[in-house]
């Protein structure tokens, strides 16, 4: 259910804004109403700084994981902005000396072949008016008479490739049959000295980003503190300002169930203040409140959207339909004891995560009952394992009985969505919509009937009755699907309203997925147990390999069926459930402005 919001308009001095502000922020009960905002100075470098952290703590989290072994240099206490900036000049000269080490080793290769060499050696060369010039030729091009023909120098020989050189008469009209090639600056050997510094420094600088690494839960301290801020900004900024700019208008909501604890707030704050009970038009943000077991489900209902603050919560209504067609799909009683055991231990080993535990071990049940209905533990019926009396095993139901339970089932969910519809209707005092679904109802059953009783040559309902539902549904849907001025022109307008048995005729079909994925789980764990038997007829191993194959086999086959038993009861529940019912969704989560003083972190 949705809970009931109280809607506070405040009106205070400007001037006591950020005082106010703060202790409704330790209050920790109100969601402040924020207008569009633009950005100012104020916002943007707390934006930057949020960002900042961030990403400052995923690259740590990265160089603890890369480097576990290397010693990490203890970092002096200091402020949380100093470290992130320390940290990032630290990053940032890490980067520089990356992209120079990767020009340094291509510098080495193009100088390694050219062998070592002192650079004065060709200052001399130059002051005595001689002036090199280098080649790189291939073996196959290179002529040994050049040796005889020019002052040739061969300088190395390597990988098919011959390097010399050429002296030359600085200012004569020097020519060769061979372009030059380009010398390096410095000798393979210097360059392996300055390669061999940066990495020194690099070390370095790694042992003190480590350092920072280790103290990464300040800079998410820094961020959450600096995101109330920006929240507490933002709210501020937000409040319209009257009086010139002298008084702020302060808009809020908070449960109706904190009232006596807000009112005693601001009884105590000077400050003028009108508390009404929050209506569809102030767009109040939406707080769910449900019973133990709803509350599981909550997760799975805001993969789509909350609903407004006037509409029904479904998530109590999804709920156990969801558990039943997750336990559907997944068509193995089997797995279902296995998600049951994994769901308690994950609830009682990992409290942290104890509320997703006690889903995953609700939608176990659901895969117990439902396959019960079949028979089916881990790829074998129960009927063929188990000795039991003949009239036991009749009560299994065959794969043409499951087939007609899903459709069944879907309709069932089908006319529960419409009386939801049509009760929620009632309620809001909108008698033509609340008919028109209780009639739409009443044709669902009758048809639904009818066609049983053709298939198997009885009457499932007595004539009366379903005189009752056929005429009274047509009656109810032909005059209250489109109210018009004058009564008889309603059935001409209801007449369009009869197309809308297509829809519920594809929403019926749609069910038959909950049949068809819990047949292919089942036929793909009856085909890993052929197999497994077929491999106990290996000499010496074959049991061993058989158990090996049976666990591995069914857990991929749970896994894959697990997935497909999330996804189709979603969508069964988004598009076929929450359309009969009329969702229309579009609510805004209820955010309190608060603030965690136990550790001093904010919490939005």
């Amino acid at each position: 259910m949705i809970t009931k919001m109280t809607k506070y308009s405040m009106i205070l001095l400007s001037g006591d804004l950020d005082t106010f502000m703060t202790g409704i922020q330790q209050l920790g009960m109100v969601d402040i109403t924020r207008s569009t905002v633009d950005s100012d100075d104020e916002s943007r470098q707390m934006a930057s700084l949020i960002s900042r952290c961030g990403n400052a703590v995923e690259n740590m989290g990265n160089l603890l994981k890369e480097h576990p072994d290397i010693k990490h240099t203890d970092r002096p206490e200091m402020s949380g902005e100093r470290m992130l900036s320390d940290f990032e000049d630290n990053a940032a000269r890490r980067e520089a000396i990356a992209a120079e080490l990767s020009a340094l080793e291509k510098e080495y290769s193009s100088a390694l072949p050219w062998g070592e060499f002192n650079p004065k050696d060709l200052d001399r060369l130059k002051s005595a008016g001689l002036t090199p010039h280098f080649y790189c030729l291939a073996d196959k091009q290179y002529r040994k008479e050049w040796e005889e023909e020019y002052p040739l120098y061969v300088l190395n020989r390597t990988q098919g490739r011959t390097y010399f050189t050429v002296l030359a008469r600085t200012g004569d009209d020097y020519r060769f049959p061979a372009a030059e090639s380009s010398f390096p600056s410095r000798p393979a050997g210097a360059i392996l000295s300055a390669m061999a510094t940066l990495k020194a420094e690099n070390q370095t600088l790694l042992s003190t980003a480590l350092g920072y690494a280790s103290r990464a839960g300040e800079l998410r301290e820094l961020s959450d503190m600096t995101f109330a801020h920006l929240d507490l900004h933002y709210a501020e900024t937000s409040t319209v300002k009257e009086g010139e700019g002298a008084i702020s208008v302060v808009e809020g909501f908070a449960p109706s169930e904190d009232d006596a604890k807000v009112r005693e707030f601001l009884d105590a704050e000077s400050v003028y203040y009108i508390a009404e009970a929050a209506k569809r038009e102030d767009n109040p943000p939406v707080k769910l409140r449900n019973n133990w077991f709803a509350r599981l489900f909550e997760p799975i209902g805001g993969l789509y959207e909350l609903p407004r603050y006037d509409e029904l919560d479904l998530t109590p209504y999804f709920a156990p339909f969801y558990m039943l067609f997750f336990g559907f799909c997944l068509g193995d009683m089997g797995y279902g004891l296995l998600l049951l055991i994994i769901g308690i231990a994950a609830a009682m080993a990992v409290p942290k995560f104890k509320a997703y535990g006690k889903l995953i071990a609700w939608l176990g049940v659901g895969s117990i009952i439902m396959p019960l209905f079949s028979g089916t533990f881990f790829g074998m019926k129960l009927a063929d394992i188990i000795p039991m009396p003949d009239s036991v095993k009749a009560l299994f139901f065959s794969d043409l009985k499951m087939f007609w339970f899903a459709i069944i089932f879907g309709l069932f969910q089908i006319v529960f969505a419409r009386m939801l519809k049509a009760i929620f209707a009632f309620t809001k005092r909108r008698w033509d919509e609340g008919l028109t679904e209780l009639g739409w109802c009443m044709i669902i059953v009758w048809a639904s009937c009818a066609y049983a009783g053709s298939q198997t040559g009885t009457a499932i309902l007595p004539h009366t009755a379903a005189q009752i539902l056929m005429y009274g549904g047509l009656v109810l849907v032909l005059f209250c699907s489109k109210p018009a001025k004058f009564f008889l022109l309603r059935p001409v307008k209801g007449l369009v309203s009869l197309y809308d048995i297509t829809s519920i005729f594809g929403d019926m079909l749609s069910y038959i997925r909950l049949f068809g994925l819990g047949t292919t789980g089942g036929i793909l764990a009856l085909v890993i147990n052929s197999i497994a038997m077929t491999l106990s007829g290996i000499p010496y191993v074959g049991w061993a390999v058989t158990v090996i194959f049976l666990i591995v086999g069914h857990l991929a086959v749970m896994g894959l069926s697990c997935l497909g038993a999330f996804v189709h009861p979603v969508r069964l529940t988004f598009v076929e459930f929450y359309k009969n019912v009329g969702f229309e969704g579009g609510g805004r989560v209820f955010k309190p402005l608060k603030t965690n003083t136990n550790n001093n972190k904010q919490n939005i």
